[in-house]
């Protein structure tokens, strides 16, 4: 992102990164765990990338499939089916040999 929108990128590290993120009120993983269920809700591509933060921040495979199963009722079957598809992707490739 920085080489096409140097302002967006610097932005979104100094302020949603390095300030909000790191605000004690909620941790990573609880921090994580809302910004992935919104992007899926809103059908959006960084639902992936979000899942694999996610996971990093202490989420596991089993807890985003079980948030991906409840949100279908309130934001739909095909976004979680979407979403769904985006977590097996991230599975499939944790369990690639390297």
């Amino acid at each position: 992102m920085a080489g096409v929108a140097p302002l967006l990128d610097e932005i979104t590290q100094r302020v949603l990164y390095d300030e909000v993120w790191e605000r004690p009120e909620l941790s990573k993983r609880d921090r994580s765990l809302i910004t992935i269920t919104c992007l899926i809700a809103l059908n959006r591509d960084q639902a992936q990338g979000h899942m694999e933060l996610g996971l990093e921040n202490g989420l596991t495979e089993e807890e985003l499939g079980e948030a991906i199963a409840h949100i279908a009722f309130y934001a739909g079957w095909p976004v979680a089916v979407s979403a769904a598809r985006k977590l097996k992707n991230i599975v499939d490739a944790k369990e690639e040999p390297a």
